[in-house]
């Protein structure tokens, strides 16, 4: 299997911590692309042109990370992160949607932050933060109750827990989410995040 990735994508982690916990990291080739550099190395897998995305043994395109996700657990998990059905299964999902939206907010705050200055919106960057300390401020009341089990729920979130205060100074040490910060604290040592830590 082949993963187009990018070095820091939080999105890629979260493919290759499923990949460790599932046992295949070692199957796949690993090529980095640059995507606004060079899209016609992704766009024929994903027209969207983002990583990562996932070629399988058959040739078949897999994207995004969801999808990535889900289809490892699936197929070589034996859906051990990700039930077929029932309530954990929905309640997995909705947190791991949490997890990608508060990514998703923050990449836009530090995409916005990275223009020009006389181009930058601050009421567009605030209102992105609002959902990103609305979503961890949720995430900490449920911290005390996610133990030392692991999904991909789970798993979303503590990749957003790795990346964001890499990129936006008011999560940085996740002083405001202690709870968050323990668990994170203890996530990360599981091999499977301690092989995909961000290196800035």
């Amino acid at each position: 299997m082949e993963l187009k990735f990018s070095g820091l994508s939080p999105y890629v982690r979260k493919v290759m911590v499923v990949a460790h916990e599932v046992g295949v990291a070692d199957r796949l080739q690993l090529t980095p692309v640059k995507t606004r550099e060079e899209p016609e190395k992704i766009t024929p897998v994903n027209p969207l042109g983002k990583i990562p995305a996932l070629i399988t043994d058959s040739g078949q395109a897999i994207y995004d990370s969801p999808v990535i996700c889900e289809y490892l657990d699936a197929e070589f998990g034996q859906r051990k992160l990700l039930p077929a059905n029932g309530e954990r299964r929905w309640a997995i999902l909705t947190m791991a949607a949490l997890a990608d939206g508060i990514l998703d907010a923050g990449l836009l705050v530090r995409h916005e932050r990275a223009r020009p200055a006389e181009r930058q919106s601050s009421e567009w960057s605030e209102w992105q933060m609002r959902k990103v300390n609305a979503g961890l401020d949720t995430l900490e009341r449920q911290a005390e109750g996610f133990g030392d089990r692991i999904d991909l729920g789970l798993i979303g979130v503590g990749c957003a827990l790795g990346y964001l205060p890499l990129r936006l100074d008011e999560a940085k040490g996740l002083e405001r989410w202690p709870r968050l910060k323990a668990w994170y604290a203890t996530m990360s040592q599981r091999p499977s995040f301690q092989r995909t830590a961000p290196v800035l």
